[in-house]
């Protein structure tokens, strides 16, 4: 089925709003892509991505840095007409950053698990990385 078939015309336009999706969703469509060894574009389809590409730069990012390669915001940020906050308002608190590091391990955690249970090779790479 092709973008155009499932979405219609806007399946074949570019989306003027960039979409963020949180880790665990991007975690979900990979273990996806890898269980059923299905193409990137079946994979875009079936969870509604209209881009393919997308999901080929999330298996690259992962294979590269693992889940915090997922969660990493590109591109420039959007311009607004709020105030620039301060350098010291910038800078997450150390509470902050434990709460998004439990976040991200979590999400690694669950994601390994998912591959060990479909019986899915885990990089030697991540295997490395939790033993420290």
């Amino acid at each position: 089925m092709s973008a155009f078939e499932q979405f219609g015309k806007d399946g074949l336009l570019r989306k003027k709003l960039k979409t963020t999706y949180p880790v665990q969703f991007k975690l979900d469509v990979l273990n996806y892509k890898l269980k059923t060894g299905e193409s990137f574009e079946s994979v875009a389809l079936e969870f509604g991505i209209h881009e393919p590409p997308l999901i080929v730069n999330w298996m690259n990012s992962w294979q590269k840095e693992g889940v915090e390669g997922l969660s990493k915001i590109k591109g420039h940020p959007f311009m607004s007409n709020k105030p620039k906050k301060k350098e010291s308002e910038k800078k997450l608190t150390k509470e902050q950053q434990l709460e998004k590091e439990i976040e991200l391990l979590r999400a690694e955690n669950a994601y390994l698990k998912k591959l060990r249970a479909s019986g899915i090779n885990i990089p030697s790479r991540l295997l490395k990385q939790n033993r420290e």
